[in-house]
């Protein structure tokens, strides 16, 4: 055995959002012991991209951050209600309209992240939207405060500098978009 493996798992507690779970395992050398996680379903991440006359501008979106007490700008993001599994291209066309109004002509993959992989089993795939039609919004009652907001490369970028855009999936997803850009060629 190379690995731990779960001996047995209980719920300790659950949501629409979220489960926590509490597993005995048994490590790589015999001996058993607890390991306790939540459990999320795989979310998705959306880079609107637009490019103008003034230049290439990507869509944030900014809401308040209970656990950290903070508002927190980010890209569009998050998982289907009831911790149901979506396809992940539906999942990001869905938060996209939802939290933006944008409706996205193109949907490229990106790749995958681990949120926490010490404490969740969430991954998220991240996504860029391109070929933007804008619309309404359809937020969540939870996301009542939420607003959004266009931002040149350069402002954003100085934003993650400077601490206003501290948002570990935003970054990560940003440096899948950067190594995108990159590999096509675009950067």
């Amino acid at each position: 055995m190379d690995r731990i493996e779960r001996v047995s798992s209980q719920v300790a507690y659950r949501n629409n959002w979220m489960t926590l779970r509490e597993d005995v395992v048994r490590r790589p050398d015999g001996t058993e012991g607890i390991y306790a996680f939540v459990d999320k379903p795989t979310f998705a991440l959306v880079i609107p991209r637009s490019t103008t006359d003034e230049g290439e501008r990507f869509q944030l979106v900014e809401q308040f951050r209970y656990p950290v007490g903070m508002r927190s700008w980010e890209f569009p993001q998050g998982t289907a209600p009831g911790q149901v599994e979506m396809d992940g291209v539906e999942l990001a066309a869905h938060e996209l309209q939802e939290e933006t109004g944008l409706t996205a002509g193109t949907m490229t993959a990106l790749g995958f992240i681990d949120i926490a992989p010490g404490m969740s089993s969430q991954r998220g795939q991240v996504f860029v939207a391109t070929d933007l039609t804008e619309g309404e919004p359809d937020r969540e009652h939870e996301e009542q405060d939420m607003r959004s907001a266009w931002f040149g490369r350069a402002e954003m970028e100085q934003m993650m500098r400077d601490g206003r855009l501290t948002d570990a999936q935003t970054l990560a997803g940003w440096a899948l978009y950067l190594l995108h850009e990159r590999s096509t060629g675009n950067a």
